[in-house]
């Protein structure tokens, strides 16, 4: 796939690299995030229709975290709070990972207006749901990092719970 918008265009190809799926096709207009949505382990996403190319990162995330046994199963995002928090500090450690700034994925337009203050708190090395990634083996905090034999957020063992 090749999409016109170049931030888009750097997020696919590493979701895809990770293991998850990406399809573009028209999204309705219900979903949480406008223009995007997860269906079944899948990124689903309208690159016509989406206004903010981070808002794939943080949907990723959703499945990144989601308990492998259930990713395939699971027909859109679970309302689960711990992994709502994980999927945040998830797309932190994606944008860094892919080489763009995480102000795109922390904007203004979503997080209930709290972007810049989650996006300090991971710039400064931790964060809410860091402590999840961790739980999950996923990374570490910085504190347990050495002891736990894993790198030290934003960096990441493995991308996939």
């Amino acid at each position: 796939m090749s999409f016109n918008d170049p931030i888009v265009a750097r997020i696919v190809p590493f979701l895809e690299r990770i293991g998850i799926a990406v399809i573009a096709e028209p999204v309705a207009d219900d979903t949480l995030l406008p223009g995007a949505t997860v269906r079944h382990g899948a990124l689903i996403f309208d690159p016509d229709r989406l206004p903010w190319p981070g808002d794939l990162l943080h949907e990723a995330g959703h499945i990144a975290v989601t308990d492998p046994a259930h990713r395939q199963s699971r027909p859109e995002v679970d309302g689960d709070p711990s992994e709502e928090m994980a999927a945040m500090a998830w797309s932190y450690a994606a944008a860094i990972e892919i080489g763009i700034d995480p102000a795109i994925v922390f904007h203004d337009g979503g997080y209930k207006g709290g972007g810049a203050t989650y996006l300090n708190s991971y710039r400064s090395g931790g964060g809410i749901g860091v402590p999840m990634l961790q739980y999950y083996g996923m990374t570490a905090e910085t504190h347990q990092a050495a002891s736990l034999a894993r790198p030290a957020f934003p960096a990441m063992a493995r991308w996939l719970r």
